[in-house]
């Protein structure tokens, strides 16, 4: 039995009002999803003296029990995505890794929080492959940069305020502020918080509700289920402009972790930066040129597609990949307020590009490949770019300079590369486009 879908207007499209609410829906579930995503971040050393695991364990609960399981299980998830009511999809997402969230705030062993942070990874790696899909029936090709650039940046401000919210929360615990709660009262205060983090969940899935399942545009109605044969063979087609694009996302993926996760300890290291004055600074360094730089690649995409189609738009993404390279030289700033301007260049560049790149990618798949299409994109940004970005850069610095102070030469090694192959990745893609 097929979903009830929402009724097209004159040209063919969902309303403008319609349409933005469901937008606004999708907003407010990618900050709940990135908040849940990184809010174990926050609860590291309570968790780990709470369950005395050693600091290999953690790592294992941030990785192999997240991301590896994430990036694997969002393929078959995708698929589910192209063939079932994306509304659905997103509802059991949400639930799933709800319920998985406050599992391991009920967890006593190692073995239990892994297992239940293995389903938060599963239920997460089902959102993005929908939501993306299900906006493109909803936004026709010239607004569907700005909706996936407003997606984006409801990810940025998610991975922000769950240090933000994490943090009020575990203080709040700290100081017994939920003990009044029936069966708060005897809870460690990391577990009080990971519990709580299922209220936003719920307000979520009731906002989900809300959204009605689109008439699949080019694709037939919700009921038709292209055989993954097809499915296959669509991409085999498109692989000459389908290839450069993922592997120049993927590309910007590895330059993100690298200065991501490694400028905290440039600062700290070169410049004597307070682990203080590194959040404070980073953190909204990061927010505020995500934001920037998510809802104008996102709008640029869309003016640049009215005026010169999807050309102007890989031209474009060309020439942002190439800025970037510019905020990969953190090795030679003399000074931290050098370092976080180079860092806050990349940022801005490279959401910026990779914005249009998400965007060309949905442009260049068809209804049935969206789901797939989009698992992809997940799928090199983890195992590429936080494989690749986050330990090759370990790797110059501990065998190549063999000095923890040259991190900021072993960033600029891995990133300015990087940057470089992204943006020539674009441009191959616009030459074969």
């Amino acid at each position: 039995m097929s979903a009830v879908t929402v009724g097209q207007g004159a040209d063919g499209w969902p309303s403008p009002a319609r349409a933005w609410w469901v937008m606004v829906v999708l907003f407010i579930t990618a900050i709940v999803y990135y908040t849940d995503r990184f809010i174990l971040n926050l609860l590291v050393d309570p968790i780990r003296a709470d369950l005395h695991i050693t600091d290999t364990q953690v790592s294992l609960l941030q990785g192999v029990a997240f991301t590896f399981v994430y990036a694997m299980a969002g393929l078959p998830l995708g698929r589910f995505a192209d063939i079932l009511p994306r509304r659905r999809v997103m509802v059991a997402a949400v639930t799933v890794w709800s319920l998985a969230t406050v599992a391991c705030g009920f967890a006593r062993s190692f073995e239990e929080l892994f297992i239940a942070r293995m389903l938060v990874g599963i239920g997460e790696a089902a959102l993005a492959p929908a939501a993306v899909s299900i906006m493109g029936d909803y936004f026709p090709p010239h607004r569907r940069g700005t909706a996936i650039g407003v997606f984006m940046t409801g990810m940025s401000v998610g991975g922000s305020l769950s240090i933000a919210a994490g943090g009020g929360l575990l203080q709040a615990a700290n100081q017994g502020m939920f003990a009044s709660i029936p069966g708060f009262a005897d809870l460690a205060p990391w577990r009080s918080v990971l519990i709580l983090l299922a209220v936003p969940s719920l307000l979520v899935v009731a906002l989900l509700l809300t959204v009605r399942e689109p008439v699949r545009q080019g694709g037939g109605d919700t009921g038709d289920r292209a055989p993954l044969k097809d499915v296959i063979t669509g991409f085999v087609e498109r692989r000459h402009i389908l290839v450069p694009l993922y592997v120049a996302v993927a590309m910007a993926s590895v330059g993100d972790c690298a200065l991501h996760n490694w400028t905290p300890s440039l600062l700290s290291r070169r410049f004597d930066y307070t682990p203080g004055e590194v959040g404070a600074i980073l953190g909204g360094v990061s927010l505020a040129m995500g934001v920037i730089g998510s809802l104008f690649g996102g709008m640029l995409s869309d003016h640049l597609y009215r005026r010169g189609g999807s050309r102007a738009r890989l031209l474009a993404a060309s020439l942002f990949a190439l800025l970037m390279i510019g905020g990969s030289a953190v090795a030679l700033a003399g000074n931290g307020l050098t370092a976080v301007a180079l860092y806050a260049l990349w940022a801005v560049m490279s959401s910026i590009a990779a914005t249009i790149g998400v965007t060309m990618i949905q442009e260049t798949i068809t209804n049935p490949m969206r789901g797939v299409g989009t698992s992809l994109v997940s799928f090199g940004n983890i195992l590429v770019g936080m494989s690749l970005g986050t330990s090759l850069t370990a790797v110059f610095t501990d065998y190549v300079y063999a000095d923890p102070l040259a991190v900021g030469w072993s960033i600029t090694s891995v990133a300015a590369p990087a940057g470089l192959l992204s943006a020539l990745m674009f441009y191959r893609a616009l030459r074969r486009s």
